[in-house]
């Protein structure tokens, strides 16, 4: 993420335990994070990511940097000595309690989250970077959670199994009246998550069972474009409906999130594999004719390249 992120939204460090891990499903694992310093954390949105900032073996976080400049003195460090760094989203956070969820997606020894997660035990020590609570209104924090339909009266969720955790959290504290579709792929017919959803909100489980990874969503998200989008598209001609940069999926971070505009009917979230989410950003506004101020694009990861 960009060195904003960290900053504008008066970010720090806060020190964490392990309170409880539970496996949810062979892909999904719940780690409840408890301690007294998330007295000081401040939840800013349903799809609020912050950085967990792993242990290095043999290590742990003896050189991890505190204070407001912590970023700067992390990136500083010569490389065995910085700690990993990933993003995830807040699954739910109790503030009388000092604990947060986070699911994560456990998929073997593929990099440092998922060995952690693998063998993390309760009482294991954990740093997390988060918003902290603000000294004053002024100093809400912002950012780091992108979902704002706005006065949108249809939505469309869909990512993959990243995205997972982000997408439950929305669901959860949508309002009863909300319409729209959910599209989530998951690696599994077992990875299926309980999840509470509005009634007019239709929520499905795509599992890839092997298949190429977003595929199958892809198709879904067409299918979804091509019965709901068109009659709620912008209007033809208007700028911005056709402008869209281009994006290199493998150098550059796509994210593309619209400020709120109210008068929209449509609101999408899109989050998942760069390389995926790319795709169905250039087919919905291309294609399709959205506004592009009626989307959020979110490349979470992409295949073959690691979180800096």
């Amino acid at each position: 993420m960009p060195y904003s992120f960290f900053v504008a939204a008066r970010y720090r460090v806060f020190s964490v335990r392990v309170a409880a891990v539970t496996a949810l499903t062979p892909s999904f694992v719940r780690v409840t994070l408890a301690g007294d310093a998330l007295a000081d954390f401040s939840a800013v949105g349903l799809d609020q990511r912050i950085k967990v900032v792993l242990p290095i073996p043999g290590h742990g976080f003896t050189d991890l940097p505190d204070g407001d400049d912590w970023y700067g003195a992390w990136r500083a460090l010569p490389d065995a000595e910085r700690n990993p760094l990933r993003t995830y989203t807040v699954r739910s956070f109790r503030p009388d309690a000092h604990e947060l969820d986070i699911d994560f997606v456990a998929h073997g020894d593929t990099g440092p989250a998922s060995r952690w997660v693998s063998s993390c035990r309760v009482g294991d020590e954990l740093r997390i970077v988060g918003p902290a609570v603000p000294s004053s209104p002024a100093e809400l924090p912002s950012g780091a959670a992108e979902f704002a339909p706005g006065t949108a009266t249809r939505i469309l969720l869909a990512g993959d199994e990243t995205a997972a955790p982000a997408i439950c959290a929305i669901l959860e504290a949508l309002d009863v009246a909300t319409v729209g579709h959910v599209f989530i792929e998951v690696p599994t017919d077992a990875d299926r998550l309980p999840v509470t959803a509005p009634a007019g909100v239709e929520v499905r489980w795509i599992a890839r069972n092997g298949a190429s990874h977003g595929v199958r969503m892809t198709d879904q998200v067409h299918a979804w474009a091509s019965d709901v989008a068109v009659a709620a598209s912008a209007r033809a001609g208007d700028p911005a409906r056709v402008e869209l940069a281009e994006v290199d999926v493998d150098e550059q971070v796509l994210w593309d999130v619209p400020a709120p505009v109210d008068e929209r009917p449509v609101y999408a979230w899109i989050a998942g594999e760069a390389g995926c989410v790319k795709e169905l950003r250039r087919h919905l506004v291309r294609g399709v004719g959205l506004d592009r101020r009626q989307v959020a694009f979110m490349g979470y990861w992409r295949h073959g390249k690691a979180e800096h």
